[in-house]
């Protein structure tokens, strides 16, 4: 059964989306770092694939990953706890960065690929794409799923965006090396401060 989602949710979940997409979380802090250390325009990869590869999330859990969770409960412990022993990494990858290097590899920021691919990997992202569908896309009504996919990828671009810029307005301030690797610093303890509501959830 088609339900057409009326004016009152639909405002609800946009104002949803962008709370969410927003707020500080694994996402944003590697954006505004990367944002600082590589520059937008070769960030722009980066928000993209956040953007379409969470909105491709949010579609794929409101089509059957649910159903798979209700089956086997331990896979939603599983996928969190491998998320979070893998943003613990990427914390210490981001502490160990400096300025980046032609032909280095840690002197390039996250393709599209890698930023689509890390959402499977975030939990804040998983918790995000759950709750959606949850809320306003109702089992079977593959109408309500695409529209909540839909308004996120919208929402989700500017929202992210908004922390790479910030980061790159302080990449002339980080120029100085001493600067760069405490803002590093800062960046890679933010991220695991953003894992504590999934750790002690």
């Amino acid at each position: 059964m088609i339900v057409v989602m009326d004016q009152k949710l639909l405002f609800g979940l946009v104002a949803f989306a962008f709370v969410s997409s927003i707020t500080p979380g694994p996402n944003n802090m590697m954006l505004m770092a990367s944002g600082a250390n590589f520059g937008l325009r070769r960030t722009v990869p980066h928000m993209l694939g956040v953007a379409l590869g969470f909105g491709l999330m949010v579609g794929l859990v409101g089509i059957g990953l649910l159903s798979l969770f209700d089956l086997w409960p331990m896979s939603h412990a599983i996928i969190k706890w491998a998320g979070v022993a893998y943003m613990i990494w990427l914390a210490f990858k981001i502490a160990r960065s400096g300025p980046p290097k032609p032909g280095a590899a840690g002197g390039r920021p996250f393709s599209f690929l890698q930023a689509a691919a890390f959402q499977w990997v975030n939990p804040k992202a998983w918790t995000m794409a759950l709750g959606a569908t949850a809320a306003y896309a109702p089992r079977g009504d593959l109408l309500a799923v695409g529209l909540v996919a839909l308004v996120f990828t919208l929402v989700n671009f500017p929202s992210v965006g908004t922390w790479a810029v910030l980061g790159q307005a302080l990449g002339a301030w980080l120029a100085d090396a001493r600067r760069l690797r405490i803002f590093n610093f800062t960046m890679a303890g933010l991220l695991l401060a953003s894992l504590w509501p999934v750790i002690a959830g």
